[in-house]
């Protein structure tokens, strides 16, 4: 076993930063209001088809799916029940209103080894270093045992290749614009065995220009400095989401976060270029301005090492407005201000607990902007 010193480092930083953030919104429970009709059909595709299908990108994985973890073993035996005409769980699939193309919602493991059988091998990983390598059958009955897709015979092939594999299709028919309910599939059906966090699934649902900004203003360096390593659920990008969010319709904010969120996202997935990089330009002054005057203390409190999402929400709102209004101030006037909403006992309260009720957004926001308003 590997010592925990002994990790390397990329993975070690990773760890960290999973635990690098206080966010109480997280364990907010409160269900969003908003009731959805949705309808749904079954289809059955066959193997062939729904390998075409994916190949010209018909039906396509979202990226935040596209890591294939199962072992050559899973993947083998996956293969050798269709080829023993054995049931196997179908897939959900929702189709895009824009586009017409279907998403994978759940079955991402299974379409990706059925790909990968029919070109022959597992398809390399750049983001670990995984090279391609030769798809051939393990441990399964003799008859298919070290054979590829093209080894079969060809009754073995039309057996594979005329299998119906069953998917659900879903369509959002209310509200009448918009893939939020698809937000709440993604939540509850898929099952890599790791609960997806809610800006993983807004890359799928929401992609646009919107999210591709936050993921280039992820690599701000002053923001990697305050908020640390990248973390691999995405919790810096979302952070990035709530600071833009905050910052332009905190007047409009209703519990909980995750809808208030999703609603943004939505409604500014293709908001036009001169708003992005005023976006952008904002984020990164704020960052910056931070980071000079408070290095990697920049919104913690003074009892936590962890960085507090509430304190990051509501300081980085309130210098963003003084920096709209009036432009950029000095270390030592940031520094000040910080201190002073921490000196605050009820600016305390509402990024300890509760952080995602209106109450405590709306008493954080004020407080925050009237602070660094006046420096």
């Amino acid at each position: 076993m590997t010592a925990a010193n002994e990790l390397d480092p990329e993975i070690r930083d990773a760890l960290v930063a999973d635990e690098n953030v206080y966010d109480d919104t997280e364990t907010d429970d409160v269900a969003e209001t908003v009731r959805y009709n949705i309808t749904s059909y079954g289809a059955d595709f066959d193997v062939a088809g729904l390998v075409r299908r994916i190949n010209r990108g018909d039906i396509y994985v979202p990226d935040f799916q596209r890591s294939f973890v199962w072992t050559e073993q899973q993947a083998s035996q996956f293969v050798e029940s269709l080829l023993l005409d054995l049931p196997v769980p179908g897939i959900f699939l929702t189709v895009e209103p824009e586009t017409k193309r279907m998403m994978v919602i759940d079955g991402n493991q299974r379409l990706k080894t059925l790909q990968f059988f029919y070109a022959g091998e597992f398809a390399g990983d750049p983001d670990t270093g995984q090279k391609a390598r030769r798809f051939a059958l393990q441990d399964v009955a003799p008859a298919f045992a070290g054979k590829g897709y093209a080894d079969l015979r060809a009754s073995d092939r039309r057996q594979l290749d005329d299998y119906l594999l069953h998917a659900t299709i879903t369509r959002q028919l209310y509200p009448e614009e918009g893939m939020s309910s698809v937000f709440h599939l993604f939540h509850r059906l898929n099952s890599t065995g790791q609960r997806l966090m809610p800006h993983e699934i807004r890359q799928a649902v929401y992609r646009g220009s919107l999210l591709d900004s936050i993921r280039e203003l992820n690599e701000n360096p002053d923001w990697r400095a305050v908020f640390g390593p990248r973390h691999r659920r995405q919790k810096d990008q979302e952070l990035i989401l709530r600071f833009w969010a905050l910052h332009l319709q905190s007047d409009e904010y209703r519990r909980p976060m995750l809808g208030f969120l999703n609603d943004f996202a939505e409604s500014y997935r293709e908001p036009g270029q001169q708003f992005i990089q005023d976006g952008k330009d904002l984020f990164s002054d704020v960052v910056e301005q931070f980071h000079h005057a408070l290095g990697q203390q920049a919104f913690r409190t003074e009892r936590s090492r962890q960085l507090n999402a509430a304190v990051f929400d509501s300081m980085a709102v309130g210098l963003a407005r003084r920096i709209a209004r009036h432009g950029d101030t000095t270390p030592d006037a940031v520094r000040g201000a910080y201190q002073r909403l921490l000196d605050d006992a009820e600016y305390i309260a509402s990024v300890s607990l509760g952080t995602s009720q209106d109450i405590a957004v709306r008493t954080r926001i004020a407080k925050s902007v009237a602070v660094f308003g006046d420096i």
